[in-house]
């Protein structure tokens, strides 16, 4: 018996803004997680000195810039897209639990429905990790400004801790000389929350992430091909109409 033939049809699916963030943002997390890698193990890597821990973390913090203004675009671009770059294509909603469960219903029955956009565990992975980093940006920029007093929460750090009757400006990272060493201790619960949250933020990203690559991976090539590379060209092939979308090409 000849087998059937299906045709393929293409869609334009992923806006360029979409694919910029995304590629980007990897690069950014990788950098990130290298640089916070060499903070953590300093005493190892046989780095000391003031100077270099200031280094490490104003690279760290300049980098961190760059992934919040990434990030922070893709959110307002999201607000704005009307296609599959919009945030109700992205991120999950009310609706999300009934189409996983219908989604893992026609799996189960040996069924490969096909998405233009996240099927219902990729939309729950990308909700998680956009959470992830939005945690992550926030306390990164909190402690941006306890270690060396960088926008937008440094002046007002300088403001809490310094001694009476100093100029705030005067204070620099991890130099006491005009620090209220009581003022300071009394952000340091704060400081630190902050700093264990960011970090661990960062690990459950990592996990994810990691479970993601692996999800799409599987999904490219047991149920619909082409999902890694619709990332880089926009474009997506299906064999049948798709599930999240009328049947225009």
């Amino acid at each position: 018996m000849t087998p059937e033939i299906k045709t393929l049809r293409e869609y334009r699916v992923w806006p360029l803004p979409v694919r910029l963030f995304h590629w980007v943002n990897l690069l950014l997390v990788l950098t990130l997680s290298f640089l916070g890698l060499v903070m953590l193990f300093k005493p190892e890597l046989g780095i000391s000195g003031t100077d270099a821990k200031v280094g490490l973390k104003t690279a760290h913090v300049v980098v961190g810039y760059l992934f919040v203004a990434n990030l922070a675009l893709r959110l307002i671009y999201g607000l704005i897209s009307r296609g599959y770059g919009s945030l109700g294509h992205m991120l999950p909603g009310p609706s999300s639990i009934k189409a996983l469960t219908e989604y893992k219903a026609r799996t189960k029955r040996g069924e490969k429905p096909e998405y233009l956009g996240h099927n219902p565990k990729g939309k729950l992975a990308v909700g998680a990790m956009v959470l992830l980093m939005l945690v992550i940006g926030v306390t990164g920029l909190y402690r941006a400004g306890t270690d060396i007093y960088y926008p937008p929460f440094g002046s007002s750090i300088q403001a809490q801790i310094v001694k009476e009757g100093a100029d705030p400006a005067a204070i620099k990272p991890y130099d006491e000389t005009y620090v209220d060493k009581a003022k300071a201790d009394a952000i340091k619960p704060m400081k630190s929350l902050a700093g264990k949250t960011h970090v661990y933020a960062v690990y459950l990203l990592w996990l994810f992430a990691v479970i993601h690559i692996a999800a799409v991976i599987y999904t490219d090539c047991r149920r619909q091909p082409g999902l890694i590379s619709a990332m880089f060209s926009g474009n997506k092939y299906l064999s049948e109409p798709p599930v999240d979308g009328d049947d225009k090409p």
